[in-house]
């Protein structure tokens, strides 16, 4: 009796055992089913008719250290930004490999683009525009080199917008944009431009820039409606003064309500694709 008593305490024993081993996998199959998936470049949003989107876009990374005062500026103002980078850049040294690598791991806030391989073959526009398959080939092994996540450039030296067929710029640069979009690239231009004199110092105060933008979004003037593509370049915030101008340019476009901070994948005419 003794062993038939154990015996059924043995098999209770076990059966809940069991029980339990099943109870966890369903626990952990609902919480799977209950994680939030990750965001991921290229995730549609919605947008909302009452609100004027910004798209800061960086050239040129990565260009320390105004690449990462660039970056923490960022952090500290809460603000989404795009960085469109160089590999020739990228490959000068491991630290800069660190930078890039950094980024793309911190999307949704920031996201990394393709500025090509050379910039132009070292700034040699004319050269670089008339020889499509080579320019061609200089974005495709930059997208290869930096991982680039999502097929969006930006044209070295050229305000050039193209995609879905569409096409606006220079007549120069028209070929390339026309291969690269026929290869399911987004050529991304901006609407202002955050100019520098002397290679690497803001031209414009941040009270100048933001005049600029508020006139461009009140006369309609830009490449799509309510969407304000920004140009700087990282080597410009090199400083701690212009440092300074990126904080204060960043909290007078906060003061507006109406501003929203995106980075470039949620583009309109680049998400409506």
């Amino acid at each position: 009796m003794m062993k038939i008593i154990a015996g059924i305490a043995v098999s209770a024993i076990v059966m809940t055992s069991c029980n339990n081993n099943n109870n966890n996998k369903a626990v952990a199959k609902d919480t799977v089913k209950a994680a939030a998936p990750k965001d991921v470049p290229g995730t549609p949003m919605k947008y909302d008719s009452s609100k004027r989107y910004i798209f800061l876009t960086w050239d040129d990374s990565p260009q320390p250290p105004g690449t990462i005062r660039c970056k923490t500026a960022f952090k500290t103002q809460g603000v989404k930004a795009t960085f469109f980078a160089v590999a020739a850049h990228y490959q000068i040294e491991p630290s800069r490999k660190r930078i890039l690598d950094s980024l793309k791991k911190e999307y949704p806030q920031f996201l990394l683009c393709n500025h090509s391989s050379t910039h132009a073959f070292k700034d040699n526009y004319n050269f670089f525009y008339t020889h499509v398959d080579s320019a061609v080939k200089d974005f495709t092994k930059a997208e290869a080199i930096m991982g680039i996540p999502v097929k969006i450039i930006r044209l070295p030296g050229r305000n050039t917008w193209a995609g879905k067929g569409e096409f606006r710029g220079p007549k120069t640069s028209e070929k390339v944009a026309r291969k690269l979009d026929s290869m399911g690239y987004n050529i991304v231009g901006w609407d202002v431009e955050w100019e520098m004199i002397r290679g690497n110092t803001p031209k414009q105060s941040p009270t100048e820039l933001v005049n600029l933008i508020n006139k461009k979004f009140d006369d309609g003037y830009t490449n799509q409606p309510n969407a304000m593509v920004i140009l700087a370049h990282d080597r410009m915030f090199a400083n701690p003064q212009h440092i300074d101008s990126l904080n204060q340019f960043i909290s007078l476009l906060k003061q507006d309500p109406r501003n929203v901070f995106e980075t470039i994948d949620h583009y309109p005419s680049i998400q409506n694709k």
